[in-house]
């Protein structure tokens, strides 16, 4: 009998609440590295949305793509990139984690009031944007 609840308990974690994802790519390196196991917590954001600083997965491409990133941008906040430095409404970011800062430039963006801003920590090969909350799918954990 405890074997069976075990197993039931099991599946219901890692089924719905611990999604657990492999990293592929190094757009979050130093932080995750290539081919690493790492959990995805869903009930993270049950009562309140992420905050800046908080690295999560994001679901863009279908049901088995997931992608890591860094919540850099809180909805309603000006967002811009000046040589590779976040600027949030006009006031640099610290940013420790990021490696190989890449000399981007991105206009000013406003985010709405459901979208968060994303990046990765590698930022020689990341990528960035807005990101929907509806397209997070969950904090990072470990």
């Amino acid at each position: 009998m405890r074997v069976l609840v075990l197993a039931a308990v099991s599946f219901i974690i890692f089924r719905w609440v611990l999604i657990p994802i492999r990293t592929d790519g190094s757009s979050m390196l130093p932080t995750y590295s290539h081919g690493r196991l790492h959990f995805v917590n869903r009930l993270a954001y049950g009562t309140g949305g992420p905050a800046r600083g908080d690295v999560v997965a994001v679901q863009l491409a279908g049901p088995h793509v997931v992608y890591i990133k860094r919540i850099v941008g809180l909805p309603g906040e000006r967002v811009a990139i000046a040589g590779g430095q976040v600027l949030i409404n006009g006031t640099a970011l610290a940013e420790p984690y990021v490696h190989h800062r890449k000399s981007w430039d991105l206009d000013g963006v406003t985010l709405g009031p459901r979208e968060y801003f994303t990046i990765g920590d590698n930022r020689a090969v990341s990528d960035y944007g807005r990101m929907p909350a509806d397209k997070i799918l969950g904090k990072v954990v470990f």
